[in-house]
């Protein structure tokens, strides 16, 4: 920051650091024209419908991303300076940051947090920007050199790093094997299973609103050869069947037909009508996606896990440490030019999940009598006891 900024946010009282611009539920057509998903390297995937059809319509696909970012947002943190812990724990804009960056490197693969300043240049709040409103822009070797945040006809520009060297913006990326600037994110490997998903959903409603089985067929045979209905008597016997007899509240009604008409009854067969084993495998391959235990989410059919219990520690241990800590390190990262020695981890004996292992571990501990008292605290964590 330069001389002049630092006296003006020190006699306004204010922060140096622009702040992005914000906005409820509204999204841009030009913010879909940033490219993340464009380009030789990117899928055709549209992330805010993919967003709609997937987090705000598929039940099994915003619990198990839910399940995840919240039991990320809820681990005990131990840390090197109790000041990371108040950044990374405090709110900003009503969001909490790990629970929003959790679901985002989940839903589009890409975490970007802005590092917002106070008068002497120290972190003051971390906020996590909407990642698909964020663009990279690279150098002239390819390396991204600054961040532009685009929404609506407002784009703001953030530096990767300022003139000392420090970081402006935090960039926190899942793995891509074809991309060099943004990461990919789970909802793209689980598209296709929330598709299958919603589209049976949509068929079993359909098959209910008609009372399990097709509308059937109405014959005209009044016994002549060669007899067909008029057009106007097509239309008008359409019409009526289309006000009168199709519906959930029409279910049942009795249909008074004139002569020469017949009703045969079409049915479906019961491998047709076989959605729910389709809805399951989809709903499994989306828990698998996002690395939630299927049980977890009350799936039928999968037992892989032989109790709940199971299922919860696999969880932690399997998904949502992986994640934190990759979350936890990035911040670590970026925030090491203000403090020294900066450490940020999950404290695992305060994980009600892993008891077990934690409670495996003391007796194994504890019945090696090959150990020193000193050998045993050191393998379980513990400060050298004092003399």
């Amino acid at each position: 920051m330069s001389i002049l900024q630092s006296l003006a946010a020190a006699f306004k009282g204010a922060a140096v650091s622009d702040r992005a611009p914000l906005a409820r539920g509204f999204i841009s057509p030009w913010a879909e024209a940033f490219q993340w998903r464009s380009g030789e390297a990117h899928g055709p995937l549209n992330y805010p419908v993919a967003i709609r059809e997937a987090y705000l319509k598929n039940p099994v696909a915003q619990r198990a991303v839910r399940l995840v970012a919240e039991g990320v947002g809820s681990a005990p943190l131990s840390a090197s300076d109790p000041e990371l812990i108040r950044l990374v724990s405090a709110t900003s804009a009503g969001q909490a940051l790990l629970e929003t960056l959790a679901s985002q490197l989940l839903l589009h693969g890409n975490g970007y947090v802005q590092v917002l300043r106070d008068a002497d240049g120290q972190p003051a709040e971390l906020f996590a920007l909407r990642p698909e409103r964020v663009r990279v822009i690279p150098d002239g070797k390819g390396w991204p050199a600054a961040f532009a945040y685009t929404l609506g006809e407002t784009t703001l520009q953030i530096d990767a790093v300022d003139e000392f060297g420090q970081p402006n913006l935090i960039h926190i990326r899942a793995f891509h094997p074809a991309d060099d600037h943004y990461g990919a994110g789970c909802l793209e490997a689980a598209d296709e299973a929330v598709a299958i998903h919603n589209a049976a959903a949509r068929w079993n409603r359909a098959l209910l609103e008609n009372a399990a089985r097709p509308s059937g067929a109405l014959v005209y045979d009044p016994g002549e050869p060669g007899a067909a209905l008029s057009a106007d008597q097509f239309e008008r016997i359409k019409a009526e069947l289309a006000a009168a007899f199709s519906g959930e509240t029409n279910a049942g009604r009795p249909m008074l037909l004139e002569g020469g008409l017949k009703w045969q009854t079409l049915a479906l067969s019961p491998a047709d009508m076989d959605f729910a084993t389709l809805k399951a495998a989809a709903a499994r391959d989306i828990a698998l996606a996002f690395g939630v235990p299927p049980m977890l989410l009350g799936l039928p059919g999968d037992n892989t896990y032989s109790n709940y219990r199971e299922a919860n520690r696999a969880l932690w241990r399997l998904t949502l440490l992986p994640l934190t800590g990759k979350i936890l390190d990035a911040l670590t990262e970026g925030l090491a030019p203000w403090f020294t020695d900066a450490k940020m981890a999950v404290e695992l004996d305060r994980v009600p999940a892993l008891a077990e292992d934690r409670q495996a571990l003391w007796s194994q501990v504890t019945a090696a009598d090959f150990l020193t008292p000193a050998e045993k605290r050191q393998m379980l964590g513990l400060a050298e006891k004092l003399a």
